[in-house]
């Protein structure tokens, strides 16, 4: 195959359709599986402060994560509550 039909057969664009869907069932089980693993010392270590610090973070990282709409439609009444214009 000569480098000339390589070219004429790529795509013009890239097509990141699937990007989302794709990175959120690789990194969604990780995720998942190191705040379990954190939880779970934060509890058998009895830092209860550390562990609902732990589980808020995780929740807020989450939600970012999974549900980015969630983000975009809170943003600018953070901003107006902030006085940032």
């Amino acid at each position: 195959m000569s480098f000339h039909s390589l070219i004429v057969a790529a795509p013009l664009s890239l097509n990141t359709s699937g990007l989302v869907s794709y990175l959120q069932g690789l990194f969604g089980p990780l995720f998942l599986g190191i705040v379990g693993i954190v939880a779970l010392f934060f509890l058998f270590t009895r830092e209860i402060i550390r562990f609902v610090q732990f589980v808020v973070l995780a929740v807020a990282i989450a939600v970012i994560f999974y549900t980015p709409i969630v983000v975009l439609s809170h943003v600018p009444a953070i901003a107006k509550a902030l006085g940032v214009h």
